[in-house]
C-alpha cells in the first residue's frame, strides 16, 4: 500500500483593481516571487516595480524568506495589474501567516500594511461609469441652445 503524500503548506489569494485580477499561490520555499513565470525583479518600468515591491519593503525580506509566491495576472492595464499584484502578495502573506505560522505575527503584519495603505488588503470598489445618451461621457451633457 502506498503512503499518503505529504501535505504542502500553501494558500491561494487574489487581488483586484478595476478589471485586473492577480492570483497568488503562496507556499513554503526560498523566497522566490514570480509574476507570470518572470521574477519580480525584472518588472518594467522601474516605478511600477517599486509599487509591486511595497509589501516586501514594508515587512522586510526576512518575512518573505520562507515562502515562494507564484502570481498569475490577467486583465486591465499595466498599472491596474501592478496594484492587483501588490494586493494579492499582501493578502497571501497574511493568509499564510494566519494558517501556518501564528496569529500574533499575522496581526503585526496586517497592522503594518493597513497603516501604510488600506488598498494593500482591501479592494478598491470604484469602477468606470457607463456612458449615457445626450452627452460625450457618463455625466457631461451636450451644450444646450435656446436659439
Amino acid at each position: 500500500m502506498q503512503a499518503a503524500p505529504a501535505t504542502v503548506e500553501s494558500v491561494q489569494c487574489f487581488g483586484r483593481k478595476k478589471t485586473a485580477v492577480a492570483v497568488t499561490h503562496c507556499k513554503r520555499g526560498r523566497g522566490l516571487i514570480k509574476i507570470n513565470g518572470v521574477p519580480i525583479e525584472l518588472v518594467q518600468p522601474e516605478i511600477l516595480r517599486y509599487k509591486a515591491f511595497e509589501p516586501i519593503l514594508l515587512l522586510g525580506r526576512q518575512r518573505f524568506a520562507g515562502v515562494d509566491m507564484r502570481i498569475r495576472v490577467k486583465g486591465g492595464g499595466h498599472t491596474s495589474q501592478i496594484y492587483a499584484i501588490r494586493q494579492s502578495i499582501a493578502k497571501a502573506l497574511v493568509a499564510f501567516y494566519q494558517k501556518y505560522v501564528d496569529e500574533q505575527t499575522k496581526k503585526e503584519i496586517k497592522d503594518i500594511l493597513i497603516r501604510y495603505d488600506r488598498t494593500l488588503l482591501v479592494a478598491d470598489p470604484r469602477r468606470c461609469e457607463p456612458k449615457k445618451f445626450g452627452g460625450r461621457g457618463a455625466r457631461s451633457r451636450f451644450q444646450k441652445s435656446y436659439r
